[in-house]
């Protein structure tokens, strides 16, 4: 019994470390978006935006383990959120952006979801705003392959392709291409896996990651 009661003492320290993680990045988050509004320059506020954005999709991922027994999260659930709140931080006002999703990510460890959700948010809000520059609305469909560890991610859109934004057979991410360096380090670093970006054979663009994910169990 007294084993029993130590493991949920430790359950509970370990949610609400966690929980004061979110709040202490929703604070920096805060104080990002501050000093943007201050700043005159219009590329300054764009990046401080992005660091913002980058932030509060770290924050989100701790919410998410904040109210779990353990250091495992439901990564569908968590991914959602992050992604619709991407879409609608890089959307105009005047567009909209339909996202869909096939398959399931399943339960992921912290030390896979924090990485894996700095590099989808990048891959939508690059489609976003590159994509569907000058367009009223558009469609992004992600399909999730998972066999235990190993983890298959197709983000596929219909924009304007990978045209004048490819460059090295890479398409350019926003702002000075810190987004494609963050999908590149993660996914080749942090999973030991590869990036493929190509024409969508409908128009658009399609990437393709292959991962392994660290932490995770087979299942």
């Amino acid at each position: 019994r007294r084993r029993e009661q130590e493991l949920q003492t430790k359950n509970a320290t370990i949610s609400e470390i966690h929980h004061r993680v979110k709040n202490n990045l929703q604070a920096v988050s805060a104080l990002l978006r501050l000093q943007a509004r201050k700043t005159q320059s219009d590329e300054v506020k764009k990046e401080l935006q992005e660091a913002q954005r980058r932030v509060q999709t770290i924050a989100m991922v701790h919410e998410g383990l904040s109210q779990t027994a353990d250091e495992v999260v439901d990564f569908d659930k968590v991914i959602a959120n992050l992604l619709r709140m991407a879409v609608d931080l890089a959307t105009m006002k005047d567009q909209h952006i339909e996202i869909n999703y096939m398959g399931k990510f399943g339960m992921m460890p912290a030390q896979d979801a924090t990485p894996l959700s700095l590099v989808l948010t990048e891959l939508i809000t690059n489609s976003v705003e590159h994509g569907f520059e000058g367009r009223k609305e558009g469609h992004i469909t992600i399909s999730v392959g998972r066999s235990g560890p190993n983890l298959n991610v197709v983000v596929e859109d219909d924009g304007s392709g990978l045209g004048s934004e490819e460059q090295g057979g890479m398409a350019r991410s926003s702002g000075s291409g810190l987004g494609t360096q963050i999908i590149n380090t993660f996914v080749t670093n942090d999973f030991g896996g590869s990036v493929n970006w190509e024409p969508r054979r409908e128009g658009g663009t399609r990437v393709v990651l292959d991962m392994k994910l660290r932490a995770a169990q087979d299942e």
